[in-house]
């Protein structure tokens, strides 16, 4: 199989799981980080295996726009692109696409949209966000669907959820029909790929033989808890291999972020991934985790890190403060990751100060060690409670 999802302990303090996909095995619950152009932004792809990172985010919108699903595919697929040799789940490209409100037009049949980049003109449907995530050779791709906004009365809710439904069959049955074009699925072999390879493995082409990429379904119906019902119920008849909770974190309530995650979770098979979209701050997703879901992504560790924020285990800090001008205390004197090991509060003040491309590789580095060493404690409490 593609895709195996194995629990290993389950408690009121979440569950803890293998989730085994053509790249590798992932431990859940996990924490993805945001690679939106085919890069985690200031972090190359060497350091992110430092950081023990297996599954990252891809983004079908922007990778489509530039440098296009063909070129990469020609390449060898987004793996062999970017040389990462672990696993990839690509988004749909709906959350972009729906973003642009001035520049779009929705009908039943998919979205015209304008490009951000340059005003050209392009349309995506269920099959076309599948073909691209083919192209782009994800080991999980995710259904067509309409991020419905905040805020949207019941009828807005309604009629966005029944077209996601009819874009959800038709995304799965054009997914089914065409994944074993997925370039790595080929088993595409580059002379780049042949020439890294040590031992005669690289991870990017080998061990992969007859796998294929994997579809999640992805429940919608705004902040009606009886439309997330039928959709978590009418998606599960469709039978994906995982299901992903969409549609929150786009402004409304933290408490009625946790509702809609709340009422869905117990609708979803308890045998396959469960994922929540774009979520959190480290204290959110340490919540949710606990409350059993297995997925959850966010740029919030690397955009906040950008602009100086770190996240401690003492609260979040604001690098630019001129309280750290002479500080030679770590960034958290709780962290062992190497930004806290090696370089003190003064430095990353002064970098950011400076304007040093470095401010963001640090910062970055830091926020992202935090965000996994967070799942990993949750992870490491699931299992104590269960031993």
């Amino acid at each position: 199989m593609s895709l195996t999802f194995q629990i290993k302990q389950a408690s009121g303090l979440g569950r803890r799981a293998t989730l085994t996909l053509p790249h590798g095995a992932v431990e859940t619950p996990v924490f993805m980080p945001v690679g939106t152009q085919g890069t985690v932004k200031a972090i190359p792809q060497h350091m992110l295996e430092e950081l023990n990172i297996q599954l990252l985010l891809g983004n079908t919108y922007h990778l489509y726009l530039r440098p296009g699903h063909e070129a990469i595919r020609r390449m060898g697929g987004l793996h062999r692109f970017m040389s990462w040799g672990r696993n990839i789940l690509t988004d749909s490209g709906g959350f972009q696409v729906f973003s642009l409100s001035d520049l779009r037009k929705v009908t039943d049949e998919g979205v015209a949209f304008r490009s951000h980049i340059d005003g050209s003109s392009h349309f995506f449907s269920p099959e076309h966000s599948m073909d691209v995530q083919i192209a782009l050779g994800s080991d999980i791709a995710m259904a067509f669907d309409e991020c419905t906004e905040y805020p949207a009365d019941r009828a807005r809710a309604r009629a966005s959820l029944d077209m996601t439904l009819r874009w959800a069959r038709r995304s799965k049955d054009h997914f089914e029909a065409h994944k074993h074009a997925a370039p790595w699925a080929q088993h595409q072999r580059s002379a780049f790929s042949v020439q890294r390879s040590e031992g005669g493995r690289d991870g990017l082409g080998d061990g992969i033989e007859g796998k294929t990429p994997s579809l999640f379904g992805i429940v919608q119906g705004g902040m009606f808890a009886d439309l997330r019902r039928e959709s978590a119920e009418r998606l599960v008849e469709m039978d994906f291999p995982g299901y992903a909770i969409g549609g929150l974190s786009v402004g409304e309530p933290r408490e009625l972020t946790r509702e809609m995650i709340a009422t869905t979770l117990p609708l979803l098979p308890a045998d396959k991934p469960r994922y929540v979209m774009g979520v959190g701050y480290p204290d959110e997703i340490a919540e949710y985790a606990r409350m059993g879901v297995d997925m959850m992504d966010c740029v919030l560790p690397t955009r906040a890190a950008r602009h100086g924020l770190l996240f401690t285990s003492e609260g979040r800090l604001n690098i630019k403060n001129r309280q750290y001008a002479e500080d030679q205390g770590p960034a958290d004197p709780s962290c062992a990751c190497i930004v806290c090991r090696r370089y003190s509060r003064a430095y990353l003040r002064h970098l950011m100060a400076a304007q040093e491309p470095l401010a963001a590789v640090l910062n970055t580095l830091h926020n992202l060690a935090f965000y996994l060493e967070t799942m990993r404690k949750v992870r490491e409490e699931i299992a104590v409670a269960k031993g």
